[in-house]
């Protein structure tokens, strides 16, 4: 027997928190990426791994707000809470090898191939595990090309997000870039979802875990706090705000900006003007 699914049992409102959710960590994530790229090296990790949290948090926040507006209309849906958790960690993990390897070798070539493809397949890993954290009276199957293309649609997102993390342009540009990745995660999101079917099982056993208010509301408030205090950090970083390069020389890796000064050694050049006197007055006859 197949189960009735509902995606939006709250209408519009669970999909639209869900995408500003993604939105806001996505635009944090993209900040603290590039800016990582214009500091010296010392200070390189800690922006990365700001910027690694800030986009799983947004992203693990938007599935499961979506996921709150997620019915099977004959069987009550529970989550297991440590696979929920389990997947907030594989985001941050997976999210942040790929914008390591960004932040270190250059949104450029094979680096931003490599680390938008390992980001985007964890972007969809968190999906699918928490998907797997569901407990309900049946089982859950999926359309092998949906889930190939809700894939792809991962990978491509988180790709693209990298390279406009590495075009280190002023803060518009990144509110833009973050806007369309919401967009693409969220996408990736109701992609997945509709790869979904429910087969009921013929007993009404009631499944275990916690209802999905219970669950998913208090376990959101860690990541909502932490969204919140990255972007007091965002707020009070005016370089991070404005995106101008800091003042202090960076490492010399394809990527980053690099600000040398020139220094000019002896005597600052002369006006056009003198040095056409200067010219004049050197040349003096040889034989009178």
């Amino acid at each position: 027997m197949q189960g009735t699914v509902d995606g939006f049992s709250y209408g519009l409102v669970t999909p639209l928190v869900a995408y500003l959710m993604a939105c806001l960590g996505g635009a944090l994530g993209l900040r603290c990426t590039t800016r990582s790229m214009l500091v010296a090296h010392s200070w390189r990790a800690g922006w990365l791994a700001l910027g690694s949290v800030a986009i799983a948090s947004g992203i693990w926040t938007m599935h499961f707000i979506a996921m709150m507006g997620f019915t099977v209309k004959e069987t009550p849906v529970h989550y297991d809470k440590p696979t929920t958790f389990a997947s907030l960690g594989v985001a941050i993990v997976m999210v942040g090898i790929g914008i390591f390897i960004v932040g270190y070798r250059g949104a450029t070539g094979t680096a931003l191939f490599t680390g938008g493809t390992i980001t985007g397949l964890g972007v969809a890993s968190m999906h699918y595990l928490g998907m797997a954290g569901m407990r309900l009276n049946g089982n859950l199957e999926y359309n092998t090309l949906t889930v190939s293309a809700s894939v792809v649609i991962a990978v491509v997102a988180a790709t693209a997000a990298l390279w406009a993390a590495g075009q280190v342009r002023g803060f518009l540009w990144s509110v833009g870039a973050s806007l369309v990745m919401g967009l693409a995660v969220s996408g990736m999101h109701y992609t997945g979802m509709a790869a979904l079917s429910v087969h009921l099982h013929g007993t009404s056993n009631s499944p275990g875990g916690d209802s999905a208010a219970a669950l998913l509301a208090p376990m959101m408030i860690g990541p909502l706090v932490f969204l919140c205090l990255a972007g007091v950090v965002v707020m009070f970083d005016p370089l991070m705000v404005m995106g101008k390069p800091d003042w202090r020389p960076t490492d010399h890796r394809p990527g980053v900006p690099s600000h040398s000064t020139v220094q000019y050694v002896g005597r600052r050049p002369l006006p056009r003007a003198g040095r056409e006197r200067g010219h004049r007055s050197s040349r003096t006859p040889q034989n009178r």
